[in-house]
């Protein structure tokens, strides 16, 4: 098992790993709209968090060595089940053919006010 961590998103605010690595998959754990200078995107529209969301998954990804199209699984919690579309539009963009297994979500408040977090699992290698 090893720990991953990158400047490149925001660093964990409590007990716990951006990822951890392990049998050749890559977990990540719930990321909210922030970035990884630790600013809090809650005014921004939740197309503008997602694409933040999956840029911080990225980088995360990157450093355990794998890559968007490696997802296999997919959780998202929206605040907000009027914004579905919104996010699903935007998770398109971001994908395009990919389509990773997926679960979302509606939930009351997420933390911080924001509107949408995300966790993953991917293949690493």
């Amino acid at each position: 098992m090893k720990k991953i961590f990158t400047s490149n998103a925001p660093a964990p605010a409590g007990h716990y790993s951006q990822a951890i690595v392990s049998n050749g998959l890559v977990f990540i754990s719930g990321q909210l709209a922030i970035t990884s200078d630790g600013q809090k995107m809650v005014d921004s529209p939740v197309e503008d968090q997602t694409r933040l969301i999956f840029n911080n998954i990225e980088a995360i990804l990157g450093a355990s060595g794998s890559a968007l199209e490696q997802i296999v699984q997919v959780t998202i919690y929206i605040s907000d089940g009027d914004n579905w579309g919104k996010v699903n539009e935007t998770y398109i963009k971001i994908f395009g053919d990919h389509k990773p297994a997926r679960a979302v979500v509606p939930t009351r408040d997420l933390h911080y006010g924001l509107a949408i977090e995300v966790q993953v699992i991917a293949e690493v290698g």
